[in-house]
């Protein structure tokens, strides 16, 4: 009995790792999203539907760069930063996800589910940098937003 204590303490940082990596994944069930739609411009929707498909095939600097090329059309565009910071996120490159998530936050305005979104993100980036604290401040902080 003595044993599961102590592998309790000992793995308490991987455990929360998972555990806030599953929360910050974690997406509503699919009756609860309503698709937003990243642009009223064709051609920053037609760039946004490339740079997804490329990222699921595996090509993220392509993904990043279509993305790029989306913001010079429409700079303000929350949405479009947001997905870049997705993007960033899913390469490792976590100061550059976490920057471009408050930049979208910066932009969102009263869009609470996209700001929620954002938090995720920078809660995730806190988790891998280790920063336990910081990464449940930002996931509440997305929880708050979301309400």
């Amino acid at each position: 009995m003595q044993r599961i204590p102590g592998l309790l303490m000992r793995h308490t940082s991987v455990l929360l790792v998972v555990l806030l990596s599953a929360c910050a994944t974690l997406a509503p069930p699919e009756e609860e999203q309503a698709p937003v739609p990243v642009s009223a411009n064709v051609a920053v929707v037609a760039l946004v539907d490339t740079a997804r498909t490329d990222a699921g095939s595996g090509k993220l600097d392509v993904a990043g760069a279509t993305l790029e090329r989306a913001l010079r059309i429409e700079p303000r565009n929350p949405m479009l930063w947001h997905e870049l910071a997705q993007l960033r996120l899913q390469q490792g490159h976590f100061a550059q996800a976490a920057s471009l998530a408050a930049k979208s936050n910066a932009w969102a305005g009263g869009d609470k589910r996209l700001r929620a979104a954002n938090w995720r993100i920078i809660g995730e980036v806190r988790a891998q940098r280790g920063d336990w604290e910081g990464a449940q401040a930002a996931f509440d902080r997305a929880e708050e937003e979301a309400k």
